[in-house]
Parts: structure tokens; C-alpha cells; sequence
């Protein structure tokens, strides 16, 4: 998938000129699984488009310990907002599957938004997209219990990345990741994983996980309701 060229992405906007110009200032590089993309508190030049694979974003906690924000996937922008507020990093960027980025230097971006304002309103829709999920994980964080929390981030992944029909979960993460999604210990992931398969709600085999009653899910995490 050529992010710059879909008709899915915050690019969808752009003139062929703009596109071109894009096309030419751009440059796109291959990451091995487990690649830093940056680092919170650095300063990062520009923005990448992911071209292929998954990326999650995260804050590491004094403890040393991640917390997942989101994963990004191909013909997501990611790294756009320190270009925008002319902050350092906030979060860092890490590769969960062999990926491929491009790079947009950030001047290019500042040029687009000043001369397209389609594509302004994009990018502002995603910003506050961005933020808006970050609230609810907040009020997520406060409200609900670990188990809600880790039936919602099912759902969230079956939405986000889809279901084969096996309805298996189309990413691949460690019990770790989990853990550092919903915001609790390694053990309790493993431990409420055990309870949602003796439930008949999933089904596990090695990191895939199986979606066997979304419905029930749902319900559990309250996401509806």
C-alpha cells in the first residue's frame, strides 16, 4: 500500500502536484520487529506514514514500565503533533511486526496544511480523534475494572485490525503488550485470558487469540452501554 497515493488516508486531499512533490521529498525504509521509530523527549524532524506493518505508541512510566496509547497501522500518520506544537516527543514509537515507514520532513507538512485546507481539516480531525480516545482511556482507567477493560480492548483490536473467518484477532501481541494496553500486571492479563476461554468467550492458541462470543464481550465491557 503506497500511503501517500490511498484514498483512505489523511493524504486523500492532496492535489497531483502536491502529491508529486510529496512523492519526491519522502523517503521510506524497511524496520525489523522491535525497531524505535523515536523516543519520548526527543526531537523528531518530521512525521512517517506507515507503508506496512503495525507500530505501537507508548509512554514509559518512571518504573521503567510501558503503557500503550494505540497501535498504528498502514496508512496511519504518526509523530505529527511535535511537528505541530513544536514540542519534543511525547511518546515514543516502536515497530511489533517487520514494518515499512516513510518519512515526510516536517517543513513538508507545515507547507501542506498552510496551502490545503482539506487536508488541514484532516489532520485536525485526526489530532483530536487521537485525543478523544485518550479521554475515554482515562475514564476507562478510573471507572472500570481490569476485566472490563481487557473486553473492551478485544473489541477495540477486532475493530481496529479486523477478524479472520476463524474470527481470530488479525494482530499478534505478547501478554505483556496486553497488559501495557489495559493497564495492569502481566499476571492478571494471563489470569482473566484463562477465565474468558473457561467462559467459552475466546479461545487461545500461543499469542492468537479467537473471538468465540463478541456479543458477550461487549457486554462485558460495558463499551456500549
Amino acid at each position: 500500500m503506497d500511503c501517500i497515493n490511498s484514498h483512505d488516508t489523511v493524504f486523500k486531499h492532496l492535489t497531483k502536484e502536491q502529491r508529486e512533490m510529496l512523492n519526491e521529498q519522502k523517503s521510506c525504509k524497511s524496520y525489523k520487529k522491535g525497531s524505535e521509530i523515536y523516543q519520548e523527549g526527543s526531537r523528531t524532524n518530521g512525521l512517517y506514514c506507515i507503508n506496512e506493518g503495525i507500530v505501537k505508541i507508548y509512554k514509559t512510566g518512571i518504573d521503567g514500565r510501558e503503557q500503550i496509547i494505540y497501535f498504528a497501522k498502514s496508512g496511519d500518520i504518526i509523530g505529527y503533533r511535535s511537528i505541530l506544537s513544536g514540542e519534543l516527543a511525547c511518546s515514543s514509537a516502536k515497530t511489533i511486526q517487520d514494518s515499512t515507514l516513510c518519512f515526510i520532513p516536517g517543513d513538508m507538512l507545515i507547507s501542506l496544511i498552510k496551502n490545503n485546507g482539506d487536508f488541514a481539516l484532516d489532520v485536525l480531525q485526526q489530532s483530536c480523534k487521537e485525543l478523544g480516545e485518550a479521554n475515554s482511556y482515562i475514564t476507562d482507567i478510573a471507572q472500570k475494572t481490569v476485566r472490563e477493560r481487557l473486553a473492551e480492548v478485544l473489541i477495540k483490536l477486532k475493530e481496529n485490525f479486523d477478524i479472520d473467518e476463524n474470527n481470530e484477532l488479525q494482530i499478534s501481541l505478547t501478554r505483556e503488550e496486553l497488559a501495557n494496553i489495559v493497564g495492569t500486571a502481566t499476571e492478571s492479563v494471563i489470569r482473566l485470558l484463562s477465565e474468558f476461554k473457561q467462559d467459552q468467550l475466546i479461545d487461545l492458541k500461543g499469542r492468537k487469540i479467537r473471538l468465540i462470543n463478541i456479543k458477550k464481550l461487549e457486554k462485558i465491557s460495558n463499551a456500549f452501554g
